[in-house]
């Protein structure tokens, strides 16, 4: 009789397979339906074996984690119905971002307890992501740098930037917003402090190149 999540554990290391397995047998929540030692092998075991959920190791030859994630989530569609849950011990930008990529689900450290990978386990079959911390400041970041810098402006120091964009003085910016002239300096300089730009014409000249105009 099934137990419950299936689990599929992939590790070039045995005794890292061999500990988890051992751990997460004892969980009745939790059946590990099968070990492999790289990514060719977690391939071909998720199509046989059809785990609820994958733990993936990152470094390993001959076929990597992030392929191997890459491979099955094609596989299977990026099917909700199958969860990766990245477990390495390397945090670095790169194999992060590229793990998620790829479609992995969560992203754990080796150094994370037993207890720990377990309810990681329970919580992507409840489709609840787990990052570790460093993990997740990465993702912040690279969300931050992907965002244009006027995504930092407030509703109403984006629409000073608009008339900016249309070379408004600043009287006739507090005249189009009914705003007092003390008041538009004031996102004024607050636009020119988020945007990072030197003065207003750079700001004029900001809010053209990014289309930011009155609609």
């Amino acid at each position: 009789m099934q137990k419950g999540i299936k689990v599929l554990i992939v590790d070039d290391h045995q005794m890292v397979r061999r500990g988890l397995a051992a751990y997460l047998s004892t969980e009745k929540d939790i059946e590990v339906v099968g070990e492999a030692s790289n990514g060719r092998e977690a391939i071909d075991l998720s199509l046989s074996l059809k785990p609820d959920v994958i733990l993936m190791d990152l470094v390993m030859e001959p076929m990597d984690g992030i392929e191997a994630t890459r491979e099955i989530m094609c596989r299977f569609n990026g099917s909700e119905n199958i969860k990766i849950i990245i477990v390495t011990s390397f945090i670095e930008e790169e194999k992060v971002l590229s793990a998620l990529e790829a479609g992995a689900y969560s992203y754990l450290l080796k150094t994370a307890s037993a207890e720990e990978i377990s309810e990681a386990i329970r919580k992507a079959m409840k489709n609840e992501a787990v990052l570790a911390g460093k993990a997740t400041n990465i993702m912040i970041n690279n969300l931050n740098r992907k965002s244009p810098k006027h995504s930092l402006l407030t509703q109403r120091e984006l629409e000073v930037l608009q008339l900016l964009g249309e070379g408004k003085t600043n009287k006739e910016i507090s005249e189009a917003l009914f705003i007092g002239i003390k008041t538009v300096k004031t996102h004024v300089s607050n636009v020119l402090s988020k945007l990072e730009l030197e003065d207003r014409t750079k700001a004029a000249v900001y809010a053209n190149q990014n289309n930011i105009i009155a609609k």
